[in-house]
């Protein structure tokens, strides 16, 4: 059993702040979980993406009061699951923090797929993007 799970992506503004909240959504009768998010090149103390909030509005999930921040080795160190959206985030978290390893999985891993970037990118692509994140999601939730 997971007691503090972390979503990583790059900049913490579109994809990792929708799944910490989808997540934190569907495990809300958990009050012990603690769930948060970070990025391996955060773009810091910035909001989510402004489509990332709007997609997440229209499920009735506010991620408006989201400040992006950087992952690192002290914030991994506090979480027994961190997972990210892509493979190469894997590495990526392993450098920061290689005591990590073990502890890092792809949010697709169980159906083996990965969550392209959406940053810069039309409405179209931050819908596909939210729609394998909560793939993952309900993918992870019968593990947690």
């Amino acid at each position: 059993m997971f007691n503090n799970i972390l979503m990583v992506c790059v900049g913490n503004i579109c994809r990792s702040p929708m799944a910490e909240a989808l997540l934190r959504n569907k495990l809300i009768q958990r009050k012990s979980l603690k769930i948060a998010s970070a990025g391996v090149g955060a773009l810091v103390g910035h909001s989510a993406d402004t489509i990332a909030q709007a997609l997440m509005l229209e499920k009735n999930i506010d991620i408006s009061t989201h400040k992006a921040r950087q992952l690192d080795g002290e914030l991994l160190s506090e979480y027994d699951l961190v997972l990210v959206m892509e493979k190469g985030h894997i590495d990526a978290v392993h450098h920061i923090a290689p005591l990590s390893r073990g502890r890092v999985h792809l949010l697709g891993k169980w159906s083996d797929f990965e969550i392209s970037d959406p940053y810069k990118q039309p409405r179209h692509e931050f819908e596909v993007a939210l729609e394998l994140i909560e793939r993952g999601v309900d993918e992870w939730v019968n593990k947690i």
